[in-house]
């Protein structure tokens, strides 16, 4: 009762507070609907991105790799501080002078139109291929352990898991659709206020009853009773080399961060630099912070049930959540899970109906479009892109290193090689169209040879990190053959681009406290 309660009014509260908070706003504009009217606030911006970050992939994905492998994957969280603070200083200052709406924007102005189509289309895959399965699999597996939903409707439980994917996807796609990015990001906001409280009450409550009463008393005992799963540095035989951090994991950190469209066009929708930059900085605090959300709880796990549940580590946490929770909270809990699930969903969502209308629509298709055409177009190529991710989400189970790991490796496929080609234009101006065409070609098949054909004893990232530098090496080769003959003309914006005055102080910071923390948690 409880928890059906607590979950339904969570759930509707959010929903009305967005809904109030929009209710007078013009969405029928291309900013209006894309961008929230580039009015965005540098807290608004930082629980969207934190929210649209953080999903069930983490919350189950990370928490079953901490529980299995300890607090080594803790790098692909804090090493994000160091990437946001480039991003928010280096960046944004480009983006938003010119005015973007989308990353693929930029490389039209610094490249040609043909490369901006290609990634344009990558981007597309990446959504429906790899992010978007990946999250509703991951939310369906929670709720289905929260509600039994398969017994429910009196079905198996793979079935039980295909009608909450079904469920989770119909949600929010209704956010994303009717509501454009600013309905997005209020209702992030809201969700990451209930990620906090609800996802820090799962490992203070665990150990509450560990140390009888006593928070600091149960994380010494579990300390002491496997200090080896709070170490941070991984062997070369882990899952995390320590040693990826200096290959291609900050490759891995600056794409996600600073060029991934999910993700940068909360900043996109800036009312000025300065907030920008907040919104990224405090998304570097709470970076830092989220550990105790989505790897603390998976090795309290371990120190609970051992390796019992090795072969299934993905579901490690919502036993977790089961067992330390009162009933009054798992409802709650349930939909604070289902807000981070519809946060990412329709985030993504959101993004890739952008590139499609403005990219894909507008330049190739109907260059004569309006906004409204647009903001049209936008909401049916939604609509198409969530039901193929329903139907993918299923087929992603069963992964043997975990969900989490599965979708880095995935991603892999298209971050690298469109990384090459942005950090090029930024830092390399003799890099050619042709380059970074050919750049992207070599780096797109050199991987899933590598990955996904031979068989070479040799860690994903450090991969990523050798196709870094051979995407380079082929652009450069070709940029001399086939040099840039245009002269390059950026558009310029009316935002107010003075920087947060405090933006070089706190990016200082968080540099020094994520050193701190392999300093003191590797030893």
């Amino acid at each position: 009762m409880w928890t059906a309660f607590s979950f339904v009014a969570f759930t509707l509260f959010v929903a009305f507070l967005s809904w109030f908070k929009l209710r007078n706003d013009n969405l029928k504009s291309r900013d209006g609907y894309f961008l929230g009217g580039r009015s965005l606030t540098g807290g608004v911006i930082a629980g969207s991105m934190i929210l649209t970050n953080i999903s069930t992939e983490h919350l189950i994905g990370m928490n079953g790799s901490a529980y299995k492998n300890g607090m080594i994957i803790i790098a692909w969280e804090v090493t994000s501080a160091i990437a946001l603070v480039i991003a928010a200083l280096y960046f944004l200052p480009i983006y938003l002078k010119m005015g973007l709406a989308t990353i693929p924007q930029y490389l039209a102005h610094r490249y040609d139109e043909s490369t901006k189509t290609i990634v344009s289309v990558l981007l597309m895959l990446s959504f429906v291929l790899t992010l978007l399965p990946i999250v509703l699999y991951t939310g369906a597996i929670n709720l289905e352990s929260i509600f039994n939903v398969s017994g429910l409707f009196q079905v198996s439980k793979g079935e039980g898991i295909w009608i909450s994917v079904v469920g989770i996807g119909i949600i929010g796609s209704v956010y994303a659709i009717l509501g454009g990015l600013k309905a997005v990001a209020y209702s992030d906001t809201l969700n990451a206020i209930g990620l906090v409280i609800g996802g820090l009450a799962v490992p203070v409550f665990a150990l509450w009853e560990i140390g009888d009463g006593n928070v600091a008393v149960g994380l010494s005992q579990v300390y002491h009773r496997i200090p080896e799963k709070f170490n941070v540095i991984g062997s070369e035989e882990s899952v995390l080399p320590f040693s990826t951090l200096f290959t291609g994991l900050m490759i891995n950190q600056l794409y996600f961060w600073g060029m991934n469209q999910t993700i940068i066009q909360r900043a996109f929708g800036a009312k000025s630099l300065a907030e920008a930059q907040k919104g990224l900085l405090y998304t570097g605090i709470f970076k830092i912070l989220i550990p105790l959300i989505i790897v603390l709880p998976g090795v309290i796990g371990f120190y609970f049930f051992g390796q019992e549940y090795f072969a299934e580590q993905d579901m490690i946490y919502p036993i977790l959540v089961k067992k330390v929770l009162p009933a009054s909270m798992i409802g709650f809990f349930a939909a604070v899970v289902l807000g981070a699930v519809l946060s990412t969903f329709n985030s993504v969502l959101n993004s890739a109906s952008t590139i499609f209308s403005l990219d894909i629509y507008k330049k190739m298709i109907r260059p004569s479009a309006t906004d409204l055409q647009l903001v049209s177009v936008g909401k049916f190529s939604a609509l198409i892109l969530a039901a193929a991710s329903i139907a993918i989400a299923p087929m992603v189970g069963n992964a043997p290193e975990g969900l989490y790991q599965l979708m880095q490796q995935l991603n892999g496929i298209f971050f690298i090689p469109i990384a090459s080609v942005l950090l090029a234009g930024f830092f390399w101006p003799k890099i050619s169209a042709s380059g970074a065409k050919a750049g992207l070609v070599v780096g797109l098949g050199f991987y899933l040879i590598t990955t996904f054909l031979l068989q070479i004893n040799l860690h994903f990232i450090h991969i990523w990190g050798i196709e870094f530098v051979l995407n380079m090496l082929v652009m450069y080769a070709v940029s001399l053959k086939f040099p840039s003959k245009a002269k390059l003309d950026f558009p310029s914006s009316h935002l107010n681009l003075t920087s947060w005055k405090y933006a070089k102080p706190l990016s200082l910071v968080l540099c020094l406290v994520t050193v701190l923390i392999y300093w003191f948690l590797g030893r």
